[in-house]
């Protein structure tokens, strides 16, 4: 039996089974646990969080000196469930401060998952979910934000914040498909999950700077396999999650990994996760390369014949841009640009940061463009690379917070 009691009233022995409010506030990465630790009991009540769910056939009830007549009677309400609040899409700049909060709560979290995966503990898909809908109501905000700021990984924290990426990546896709609430939700779960078989692999060959052998690479491409054992093991049962975890890496070519399937064998949502997958790899810096330009990373993947499917990379190219953020483009009046923001009205005018004068060699002061305004008067040429003109600071530019 559920029951819905005041932070104040958590004593040890309890079960919890939710932590209310926004999941990037929670203490702790998990959702669902007995409250055990005096350290942790102290850490969620003295959190911001007001109220939590506890399971009382898993764990120690309120005490009855604690309940009061008014919680009694109101335990026994059958409440309906409010509508989900329309959600108000924002700039991406209005988006930044709480998609960092997200990237840093997340990034806790899935690191939390794969340490317990590493120490032989299950992992529970119920935990994670929160997570997975505060992605998606951050994508629902601003289509952009977090998953530009994603991109931007350390070397070090490379394999957690890719799954949160994909997650987010999944996500934007889903929706650019038009596909339902419960799909798009199944979407992201999966690209949270769909790398947890790197968990079983040694860190000496994850965070390997140079090559790797033969030996090493074959231990990698097995990842997609313990990947899915693991997930049977917690009792996940989700077909799609379970799907994308083993199949992300086939080709439409049939020359992928584990099961080499070809194109009309591969799931709509594993053709979904290996374009995400990749593009988040080769547009992030890795032990062993620098990730590429993101709208140069778009040009290269669609080059690719028989690796991915080709409408749903186009769907993809829609929900991250044509020039995505953090692009740099050469514009008309010979100016270079960072893109800051998608434009509502074309995927072809997005917002820049125009910053260096390519016809004076020099830096200039930055100035924000809507290429989308008639009263702009210019427009992308092509697309470049920064460090053609000595430039290594770009994302600075449209990443580095507002002052």
């Amino acid at each position: 039996m559920l029951k819905t009691i005041p932070t104040k009233q958590v004593r040890l022995g309890m079960h919890i089974h939710e932590l209310k409010g926004a999941w990037v506030d929670h203490p702790f990465w998990k959702s669902k646990f007995i409250i055990d630790n005096p350290k942790d009991l102290a850490k969620l009540q003295s959190s911001v969080i007001q109220e939590v769910v506890i399971d009382i056939s898993k764990g120690l009830d309120v005490e009855k000196s604690q309940v009061q007549p008014a919680e009694q009677f109101v335990e026994k309400l059958a409440i309906t469930p409010e509508k989900p609040p329309v959600i108000k899409k924002i700039s991406a700049a209005e988006e930044t401060k709480a998609a960092r909060r997200l990237i840093n709560a997340s990034r806790k979290a899935v690191e939390g998952m794969f340490s317990d995966v590493r120490m032989g503990k299950a992992v529970a898909a119920e935990a994670v979910m929160p997570l997975v809908d505060d992605i998606a109501a951050s994508i629902e905000r601003n289509q952009s934000a977090l998953i530009s700021l994603a991109r931007l990984k350390t070397q070090d924290d490379y394999t957690y914040m890719h799954s949160v990426a994909v997650c987010a990546l999944m996500t934007a896709l889903a929706k650019q498909l038009g596909l339902d609430e419960t799909s798009v939700k199944q979407a992201g779960l999966a690209g949270l999950l769909h790398d947890l078989g790197k968990a079983t692999i040694p860190l000496e060959i994850l965070n390997k700077p140079g090559a790797l052998t033969d030996e090493e690479f074959k231990a990698v491409k097995l990842h997609p396999e313990k990947g899915h054992a693991l997930l049977l093991e917690a009792g996940i049962t989700d077909e799609v999650t379970l799907d994308v975890c083993l199949h992300h890496h086939e080709k439409m070519d049939g020359s992928g990994y584990p099961h080499r399937l070809l194109g009309d064998k591969i799931s709509l949502f594993a053709k979904m996760g290996a374009i995400c997958d990749v593009y988040d790899a080769v547009t992030s810096n890795r032990p062993y390369k620098s990730g590429w330009e993101p709208g140069e990373s778009l040009k290269k993947m669609a080059s690719w014949n028989g690796h991915f499917d080709l409408e749903i990379l186009k769907a993809f190219v829609k929900s991250v841009g044509i020039y995505p953020i953090g692009s740099v483009v050469l514009l008309k009046s010979n100016r270079l640009g960072v893109v800051v923001d998608q434009s509502a009205k074309s995927l072809l005018t997005p917002v820049v940061k125009v910053f260096f004068s390519t016809k004076a060699s020099s830096s200039i002061p930055i100035k924000v463009l809507d290429l989308s305004k008639p009263a702009t008067n210019d427009e992308i040429v092509a697309m470049e690379k920064a460090e053609n003109w000595g430039i290594n600071d770009v994302d600075e530019l449209w990443a580095k917070p507002e002052v």
